[in-house]
């Protein structure tokens, strides 16, 4: 997978806000991998802010709608990780302040 098509699908990742945070879940820090086939079955490895999250299933669908979009992703899977746990480090700058986190 090319550059510039990672950062699209990053781009439309973008779109995808946590619930609970109101805050997108690539500054989030939420993305971990982004993996596609030669067929564009295109799997979205990452993370959720909470392992008992009940929106869960909302997120996951969040994020296959944000990608139905991009005319390279035939098909997506959301492989919900929970190593490494998440935590506020690893969200970007923009979230931190967003947040009011130092």
């Amino acid at each position: 997978m090319d550059q510039d098509l990672k950062e699209n699908i990053m781009g439309a990742l973008e779109q995808v806000v946590d619930p609970e945070l109101g805050i997108d879940i690539v500054n989030l820090g939420l993305v971990y991998d982004i993996d596609m086939d030669d067929e564009g079955k295109t799997t979205i490895t990452m993370t959720l802010t909470s392992m008992g999250c009940p929106l869960a299933g909302v997120i996951v669908d969040q994020v296959k709608a944000a990608l139905a979009d991009i005319p390279e992703v035939k098909e997506v899977d959301v492989n919900i990780v929970w190593t490494p746990v998440w935590s506020r480090d690893m969200m970007s700058r923009y979230a931190k302040i967003a947040l009011g986190i130092q």
